[in-house]
């Protein structure tokens, strides 16, 4: 397939290490390893949609950080943005929840390459070149405060150069507080046009919250969310706002869905999935992915989110961080052939 649009994503790959099945930590007596992190689960999607995808990051120079690259490489994400060097590749254990028990996620990724990267050591405006789009999370920002230098560097060069910027706000407070997220990520957003986030972040970030909405009950309240969409782009000027909508019923059980604000102030609402969840690592960074190739195709208000939910409907359904969707099977999924049928 011929790629003509260009994407650049920054941040961190970590190895994934989980146990077989819903086996707990502490029964687990060996793990199956993968890898996957917010950004390169975007650019994975992207290349898997015929996007040129470009994912930026340090990696250690030995066999554990080649692993990491090739990981990328199999499904055509350009790496040659990736700097090597460094002391570790950053680790998270996954625990899989089922019905009322929740996943749990450790982390260990102090000293992470990336982490400890100089942002000298990146060069943007040769990075960039040819791009249409840059897209980063929160969570880079929140790993070392190199690295949100080194981010906040990409989007001022990304905006000179005249590229899109996208954010999902990915608010993690294992990487930092609230009261320094919100600090740091207020001078990013001059540069985003495209906000993504889920239940949480707005108010986890910057403190804005939707009314009448308990995500642990799993009861959502969506004109709560239009108020939350038009506070963020009021308060920063983006041209769009995106916000996921779980309803978590259980562990396995989800409704998923979303809402879109647009440029022009209009809000459209996604049609409601009910999804059995085989992973949902990943989901949000697969409808961030889905919403940026909408926007790389020109697609509709309408049309773009609900391809951005198609995308993270098939997802859930996929093992590992990373969402191995054709264009193809989230069009049709998104035109409303959700049957699961046998394709023959």
């Amino acid at each position: 397939m011929k790629r003509t649009e260009r994407v650049v994503t920054f941040g961190e790959i970590m190895l994934r290490l989980a146990p077989e099945g819903y086996y707990r930590f502490a029964q687990a007596r060996s793990f199956n390893a993968t890898f996957g992190g917010g950004e390169a689960n975007v650019a994975v999607s992207l290349a898997n949609f015929g996007v040129d995808a470009v994912f930026v990051t340090k990696l250690p120079a030995h066999e554990i950080g080649q692993s990491a690259v090739n990981s990328l490489r199999q499904f055509g994400v350009d790496v040659s943005g990736i700097v090597r060097g460094g002391g570790r590749v950053g680790i998270y254990f996954l625990e899989k929840g089922a019905s009322q028990r929740p996943s749990k996620v450790v982390y260990d990724r102090a000293h992470s390459a990336i982490a400890e990267a100089e942002p000298s050591e990146f060069d943007w405006n040769a990075v960039l070149q040819g791009a249409q789009w840059f897209h980063f999370t929160g969570i880079t920002p929140a790993i070392s405060d190199k690295a949100a230098v080194s981010c906040l560097d990409a989007c001022k060069a990304a905006k000179a150069a005249g590229l899109a910027v996208s954010c999902d706000l990915n608010y993690r407070k294992n990487l930092w507080t609230r009261e320094k997220a919100g600090a740091v990520m207020d001078g990013f957003m001059r540069y985003v046009d495209v906000c993504i986030a889920n239940e949480e972040d707005a108010a986890d970030v910057f403190g804005i919250r939707a009314e009448n909405t308990d995500v642990s009950s799993g009861k959502l309240n969506s004109e709560g969310y239009k108020s939350v969409a038009a506070t963020l782009q009021k308060r920063f000027g983006f041209k769009q706002v995106a916000i996921t909508l779980r309803e978590s019923i259980s562990a396995n059980d989800n409704n998923w869905a979303a809402m879109l604000l647009d440029e022009k102030g209009e809000f459209f609402f996604s049609k409601k999935y009910p999804v059995r969840i085989v992973d949902r690592v990943g989901g949000g960074d697969s409808f961030g992915a889905g919403l940026i190739y909408a926007n790389l195709k020109n697609f509709d208000s309408r049309s773009a989110i609900e391809f951005a939910v198609a995308a993270s409907c098939l997802k859930h359904s996929i093992e590992g961080d990373f969402n191995m969707t054709s264009v193809e099977e989230v069009m049709k999924l998104a035109k409303g052939d959700g049957s699961g049928r046998v394709q023959r």
